[in-house]
């Protein structure tokens, strides 16, 4: 959804990966808050922090679980792409997880999101200075809060298979340097060449370990093993240098948060 150019109040992002969920709370959301004009709606992690990035919104309703990115690793990146944003999180976490948010002064909403709950949510939002972006500190803690109360994740993918030409590949996914969108199709990228995997890369990012593999591009996901070494230019984007292969890739600038510490 673009943004209106006649826009003037405000405005927000929505990212929620279910589709009757996403559309269950832009429906809340026109109720609880007529005068808020959404200006994108993201299914992934990947698509909100663009999304943040080119909108600037006033306010962020983000999903904690997302293919690729989760809404922390959004609202972290967000917190260089556009400070003026405010946060608020969506999940399904219990109760004693909860407590997580409401130590760490991060705004949530508790899946399934209702009215009641939602409007309380608007009126603090009306009544909080814009700015109020949680800082890369609130968000270590937060994050470091739901680990300890997370659910085992499924086990991530071992190994894939992928064809090159007439023959299938058995690959190792720690082998893998990158993946990168192919129309319907992913591109894989060992040291030994290219694949093909007939396997949407939206539907690969929730599938692979979050801690080994990150998206960098809304095409590209990079094994964090394979980089070599991360270069920034004046306008803020990022070139990675891979150890096993010859080409770079290119990091978009609502990334490059994710990247502060290497």
């Amino acid at each position: 959804m673009s943004p209106d150019a006649t826009t003037t109040g405000p405005t927000c992002v929505i990212a929620e990966d279910e589709d009757i969920l996403r559309s269950s709370l832009e429906s809340l959301l026109r109720e609880a808050w007529p005068e808020l004009s959404i200006v994108a709606s993201c299914d992934d992690g990947g698509g909100a922090v663009e999304a943040i990035a080119e909108h600037q919104p006033d306010v962020a309703f983000l999903d904690i679980r997302m293919p690729g990115l989760t809404g922390l690793e959004v609202a972290s990146a967000a917190t260089e792409a556009s400070p003026r944003t405010q946060v608020v999180f969506v999940t399904a976490y219990d109760q004693y997880a909860i407590d997580a948010f409401d130590n760490g002064a991060v705004d949530y909403l508790l899946k399934p999101v209702s009215r009641e709950r939602l409007a309380a949510t608007v009126q603090r939002l009306q009544s909080r200075a814009a700015g109020t972006h949680p800082d890369a500190a609130t968000l270590a803690a937060l994050i470091r809060r739901l680990d300890a109360n997370r659910e085992p994740a499924a086990t991530p993918l071992s190994w894939i298979t992928a064809s090159a030409g007439k023959d299938t590949r058995l690959i190792l996914v720690e082998d893998v340097a990158y993946f990168r969108a192919d129309n319907k199709y992913t591109t894989v990228m060992t040291a030994e060449g290219e694949s093909l995997l007939r396997t949407p890369i939206r539907e690969l990012l929730g599938l692979l370990d979050p801690a080994m593999f990150k998206q960098v591009h809304r095409s590209t996901i990079v094994n964090l093993k394979a980089i070599a070494s991360i270069s920034r230019d004046d306008s803020g984007r990022g070139t990675i240098h891979l150890k096993q292969r010859p080409e770079t890739l290119a990091v978009s600038q609502p990334y490059m948060p994710l990247f502060r510490n290497m």
